[in-house]
């Protein structure tokens, strides 16, 4: 844990809290992007295309290049629908940090920083359900990870989730995409309590699925 410390966030943080949310939540897009290629549908999609575009010019070029400006366009669509994602997260409760997290009961927000700067964030608030806390916002720059940080974060919300009285329980949603997120939660001692394919039609098409963890207070 040398070389980082986590503390109570600050209103001198705010940009760099944004920041560092947004950027590590950025780096998910190509891993999007795979995944939704490797769907069925998807793949059914392209192959017929391709197959009917081969038939019809009768050369591999048009096919080919049909295929890749098909790829292309994709991916500037996943890309922007997940951008737009992101701006929404930073327009919901990143877009006031001290009024979401600091000034009422049972919620905080914490920063992880090193080298001077802000490197990490996490947040705790109610989860809409009595005795339930939301753990939210989980970030570390990719440049300071593996070093512990992301752990320590996780620790301070639990350490703070154990001072509520009433509460029972921090709970958090994780996305398909989150693999090494959801093996630090499991470190920490969150268990899977269910999964869901997102409830829309963006949801679906793309088998979005979300897991939801919890973390039982004695």
């Amino acid at each position: 844990m040398a070389g980082f410390r986590v503390r109570p966030y600050r209103d001198e943080d705010y940009e760099a809290a944004r920041e560092v949310f947004a950027t590590a939540m950025s780096e998910y897009a190509p891993a999007l992007c795979l995944h939704v290629l490797r769907q069925p549908w998807v793949l059914l999609v392209l192959g017929c295309a391709f197959c009917l575009l081969l038939a019809s010019a009768r050369s591999l070029l048009l096919p080919v290049l049909a295929l890749t400006l098909l790829l292309a366009l994709g991916r500037q669509v996943l890309g922007c629908a997940w951008r737009a994602y992101i701006e929404r997260c930073l327009g919901d409760d990143l877009s006031d940090i001290r009024r979401a997290y600091m000034d009422g009961p049972g919620a905080r927000f914490w920063v992880a920083e090193a080298d001077g700067r802000v490197v990490g964030t996490v947040g705790v608030r109610p989860a809409g359900e009595a005795g339930l806390l939301a753990l939210k916002r989980m970030a570390v720059r990719k440049d300071y990870r593996g070093r512990g940080i992301a752990a320590a974060l996780g620790r301070a919300a639990l350490g703070f989730a154990r001072q509520q009285r009433g509460c029972r329980a921090v709970v958090l949603n994780t996305i398909m995409l989150q693999h090494e997120a959801r093996a630090l939660y499991e470190r920490l001692g969150f268990r899977r309590q269910r999964r869901f394919v997102l409830p829309t039609a963006y949801g679906r098409l793309a088998n979005c699925t979300v897991t939801v963890y919890r973390y039982d207070l004695p």
